[in-house]
């Protein structure tokens, strides 16, 4: 029986099946090929079966060595035909299918770059890439195993219905009853086993994205020896994968043998009367013979039809799964306004007006929840003239990083208004507001390659001498440079030969390289030691001359010389002002700055 990727009933299957259809449909012209090649191969299974009857009647009624030779050759090179279009068929089926799913993959990821963060927060890793894995694999296992499957035993039933009417329409009857009985069995089952077909495919991916968490955390586990703790909750989810794996294959499993005991039952009792009725003279030996060939192989289409019907609803169900994230809605960018070049620099266009581009931010009574009725944002108003450096400070969930997030536009305000440049954020075209805006996070991702092209990410047209004078006002470049390849080094595993500090500085010239009017620092130097935080701070410096500065620190020496320092609680600005002053109001700011309160 095929293997079981996803056992998930689709909850609408006609839906999902004809989505699936419409991706074949793309390639209709070799599945038309592959079904020619199918039928010809079924039509020259039964001829080749229906030979028996002519050659054996022919020796039975006196006929010479030519005969059985010729009738023998005849059989032989249909089969040989039936054996060419078999194997012409599974070929091209198997570049059509690579072909669908390279479409589904390409259609997925494609949309994948659209979806809003809010969806990679509620989805596991493990269980995004399962996406491409588990479910992608068994649409592929599908069209490869089911496709010409479904019309080749589609046709070997029809035709061999026909040769058994053909040949002996009395026994007919009796098969005709026998395999009623029998879809009539394996439609209970099926219709007992879909009620199965549930969850695995969610068990599945929580099972992925716990092991790919675990995997990652390998440093952390053994540090707090957790590993006895990670075996238990793994079992856990490993017993409930195969508790839903099991009861899905519990009825499916009971199809097979019953349709070939029930096979053999029909087999015995068509023989016994077939006997009797050439005895009294009412059929031939050779029809007879050839008749219970077909009778046996009338039981094999219909055992693959048992095994294809689980193995195709396992399909859709990993179908569903996909066409679910497709049809989800992308990010809605109703901006119309551009960003262009202009003398120089950077200028929004809106229309035929035309807006340098300086990095005035102003946030006018901004309310926001990433839930509906729990608000994390109440009533922000801000402003950040060109050039200044605006710092925020306050307790962890305070409102610091979802500040900065709305600016992007990762996320879209309930009310208020952000401008930008005296442009509210939502006319700007997302793609245009975000290479106006440069951002180093606190978490650092580095992608697979060299150093030198993790800092071109920031801008992939910047040159050789940019990426390295980006690293130079960093102060990334002395380390880069004693790397036994420098700037051609390879980063690994998302930077694990690079030290924390180091990955940190990359991601800071990788900003540098970007150049951009706007820059956010998201506890930009959390990961860098006192010593590596000097070295910088020049660097740093020369980074945001000029531009518009927002910085979230819990290091609070960090932000003495912002222009404007910030400091929310719950979602509030509770105070405002720059360092002296908010050391003079004696209020939080001072608190947290002389250790009287601590952050949390």
């Amino acid at each position: 029986m095929a293997r079981m990727v996803s056992a998930r009933k689709p909850k609408n299957l006609l839906y999902t099946a004809k989505r699936l259809l419409s991706y074949m449909g793309r390639h209709r012209i070799s599945l038309m090929l592959v079904a020619v090649m199918v039928i010809i191969s079924v039509l020259c299974n039964l001829l080749g079966t229906y030979m028996i009857s002519p050659v054996i009647d022919s020796l039975v009624s006196g006929g010479g060595h030519d005969d059985l030779v010729r009738g023998v050759l005849m059989t032989a090179v249909i089969y040989i035909i039936g054996v060419l279009a078999a194997l012409g068929y599974s070929q091209i089926m198997a570049m059509s299918s690579q072909k669908i799913v390279y479409d589904i993959r390409k259609d997925l990821f494609n949309h994948m770059q659209t979806l809003p963060l809010s969806f990679f927060d509620s989805h596991q890793h493990g269980d995004v890439m399962s996406f491409y894995t588990n479910d992608v694999d068994t649409i592929s296992d599908a069209l490869n195993n089911s496709f010409a499957a479904v019309i080749k035993n589609g046709f070997q039933i029809i035709g061999t219905m026909t040769m058994l009417l053909v040949l002996n329409w009395r026994l007919s009857m009796i098969v005709a009853f026998s395999y009623a009985f029998m879809f009539l069995y394996v439609r209970y089952s099926a219709k007992h086993s879909k009620k199965y077909y549930k969850k695995y495919q969610d068990s599945l991916g929580a099972l992925d994205g716990y092991v790919q968490e675990m995997v990652a955390g390998q440093k952390v586990i053994k540090v707090f020896n957790h590993e006895d703790e990670n075996l238990r909750a793994f079992r856990e989810r490993n017993s409930e994968l195969q508790a839903m794996g099991t009861a899905a294959q519990s009825y499916a499993s009971t199809m097979i043998p019953a349709v070939v005991s029930i096979s053999f039952l029909t087999y015995t009792i068509v023989a016994l009367c077939g006997g009797f009725m050439v005895l009294s003279g009412i059929t031939s030996i050779g029809a007879l013979a050839s008749y219970l060939v077909f009778v046996r192989q009338a039981a094999a289409p219909i055992n693959q039809f048992t095994q294809q019907s689980n193995f195709l609803l396992s399909s859709l169900a990993g179908a569903e799964r996909i066409f679910e994230v497709i049809d989800k809605k992308g990010e809605i960018d109703e901006g119309c306004v551009t960003l262009r070049s202009a003398d120089g620099g950077w200028a929004w266009q809106d229309g035929e007006k035309e807006i340098p581009l300086r990095g005035d931010v102003r946030f006018n009574d901004v309310v926001f929840s990433y839930e509906e009725g729990h608000p994390v944002l109440k009533g922000i108003t801000l402003y950040a003239k060109p050039g200044q450096k605006i710092a925020f400070v306050g307790s962890t969930g305070a409102g610091k990083t979802t500040i900065t997030n709305l600016i992007n536009r990762f996320y879209d305000i309930d009310s208020g208004e952000i401008l930008f440049d005296g442009i509210d954020v939502r006319r700007i075209r997302k793609a245009d507001l975000r290479h106006s805006l440069g951002m180093v996070l606190q978490d650092t991702h580095l992608f697979s390659g060299t150093i030198r092209e993790n800092i071109r990410y920031g801008r992939l047209d910047a040159t050789d001498a940019e990426v390295e004078e980006a690293a130079r006002i960093a102060n990334a470049d002395s380390f880069i440079r004693r790397l036994p390849s420098g700037y051609d080094t390879m980063v690994v595993s998302d930077g694990a030969n690079l030290s924390s500090g180091q990955r940190q500085l990359l991601a800071i010239a990788r900003a540098a390289v970007a150049n951009p009017p706007v820059l956010i620092l998201d506890e930009a130097t959390s990961n860098i030691d006192t010593r590596t935080e000097d070295l910088i701070e020049k660097g740093m410096d020369r980074l945001m001359e000029g531009r518009t500065v927002f910085v979230i620190a819990h290091r609070l020496s960090t932000v003495r010389n912002a222009d404007a320092i910030m400091v929310l609680e719950n979602g509030i600005i509770i105070e405002r002002g720059d360092h002296d002053d908010l050391m003079a109001q004696k209020g939080r700011y001072y608190d947290l700055y002389t250790g009287l309160f601590e952050l949390s």
